[in-house]
């Protein structure tokens, strides 16, 4: 991110920074770098491509456990304790994978990963950055998590040197030990402080003006109440949906690469996948920074649907690499977009646990999608079969994403922003034609 915001004066940038370095690590070990250890498990010691599948789909599962607890587990140990425990267990894990000597323990390995992506990742980043941020959340978000694009450009293509020079033990070492001594005190210095015990606001505003809107917007939705939500349910499926074709088609796109591009050659192309997930989250904020962000969702999942059927298809390099850029360009949003949708359709208290419960809901449906990829791999005999079927599973999370819009008068937005703590008006006002544009505004804004 921009040097000169990092050295603000406004502590929430120093936050950000660490959270997309956070990001780079998580993203370059606990996601594309689960791609490279099926490759280089299945070639060099011969394991079943399922096999190994099922192991990392115990490292999502698992993940999403934890997950589901994270927002109490950052209340009780605070969110810098949390975090170096995860980078530990990475760190470790990612060692434990490579050290395996049989198929069997790579499934504890893979419990200790998933604990570490889980402390580490998406909702993880979410946390370290919403509370330093109100207007400005969009941008700041965006920046932490494009730190989980880079490291999916650089650390692919390193953990294929690497392994290839001093093999997968020393790779796993070598990475493991750096990603320990860089985030160990990173996470400690900028990850312990929150904006109150700075005295500081989000977005820099004054304290005392933030306490008395955050004092306003306290009316927390029950879970009963968000499981019974159209706007919930739509996101929670959708993105449920659309991520499982992702991460399964991201964990197999090394093995389905090498044999047109190699090894070399196929980690080149998910770097170039992974650089276009940078620019897909730059070009949504800056060209359609304004827009309906669920229309975006939507089409969002219609251009990597595209691209997957490239995939699937495709029989040159240049079909490939057409396919590995259209779906590049989504794999950013697809993280970011929810948090992103929830800012604006729900109040500020309820948030935190819209975005905890979507990605913990995530997380347990694509975990199975690593495994199930492999399955129908092995079945059908090759890469199209799972990968059309990803790109239909697309093309459906899309036209349910869209089903949760807004729309006038709808009841489960009587509670969003202020007009949730206003005094009821008389029908009059209530229905004056001048309130309606407005509170179709704020349920976007």
């Amino acid at each position: 991110m921009d040097i000169a915001v990092f050295r603000s004066a406004f502590f929430g940038w120093k936050v950000v920074a660490t959270a997309f370095v956070v990001a780079m690590f998580a993203w370059g070990t606990g996601f594309y770098g689960l791609s490279v250890f099926l490759d280089a498990l299945h070639r060099d010691r011969g394991w079943s491509v399922s096999v190994i599948s099922a192991a990392i789909t115990v490292h999502f599962l698992f993940s999403a456990v934890i997950v589901a607890h994270l927002a109490e587990v950052h209340r009780r140990f605070g969110i810098a304790s949390v975090t170096r425990a995860g980078v530990a267990a990475l760190a470790v894990g990612v060692l434990c994978w490579s050290l395996a000597g049989q198929p069997w323990e790579l499934f504890g390995a893979a419990v200790l990963t998933g604990a570490g992506w889980a402390a580490t990742s998406g909702a993880a980043i979410n946390a370290m950055v919403s509370p330093w941020f109100g207007r400005r959340r969009a941008i700041a978000l965006g920046h932490a998590f494009n730190g989980g694009s880079v490291g999916g450009v650089l650390f692919t293509p390193l953990w294929i040197a690497l392994i290839a020079r001093v093999g997968f033990v020393g790779a796993a070492s070598l990475i493991g030990g750096v990603m320990l001594v860089v985030l160990w005190p990173l996470t400690g210095r900028y990850l312990a402080a929150t904006p109150e015990s700075l005295g500081l606001a989000p977005d820099g505003d004054p304290a005392s003006a933030f306490a008395a809107s955050d004092r306003s917007n306290r009316l927390a939705m029950s879970l009963a109440s968000l499981l019974r939500d159209r706007r919930f349910v739509t996101m929670a499926i959708a993105f449920a949906l659309g991520l499982f074709a992702q991460i399964g088609l991201v964990v197999h796109l090394v093995t389905r690469l090498a044999p047109v591009f190699g090894a070399g050659g196929a980690a080149a192309a998910v770097s170039l996948a992974t650089a276009c997930a940078v620019i897909g989250r730059l070009l949504l904020g800056v060209l359609f920074g304004d827009a309906d962000r669920r229309f975006l969702a939507m089409g969002n999942f219609a251009m990597q649907a595209c691209g997957v059927a490239c995939l699937a298809l495709g029989a040159n390099a240049v079909l490939l690499l057409l396919g590995c850029v259209l779906f590049g360009l989504g794999v950013g949003n697809l993280v970011s977009l929810p948090p992103l949708i929830a800012q604006r359709e729900f109040a500020p208290a309820d948030v935190p646990r819209v975005v905890a419960l979507i990605t913990a809901i995530n997380q347990a449906v694509f975990a199975f999608a690593p495994g199930i990829f492999g399955i129908l791999r092995q079945a059908s005999g090759g890469y199209a079969v799972p990968f059309l079927i990803a790109a239909a599973i697309q093309v459906i999370a899309g036209a349910i994403i869209i089903q949760g819009r807004a729309h006038p008068g709808a009841p489960a937005l009587r509670h969003l922003g202020s007009a949730s703590t206003a005094p009821r008006s008389s029908p009059r006002t209530a229905t004056a034609p001048r309130r309606l544009p407005a509170c179709r505004h704020r349920a976007w804004c």
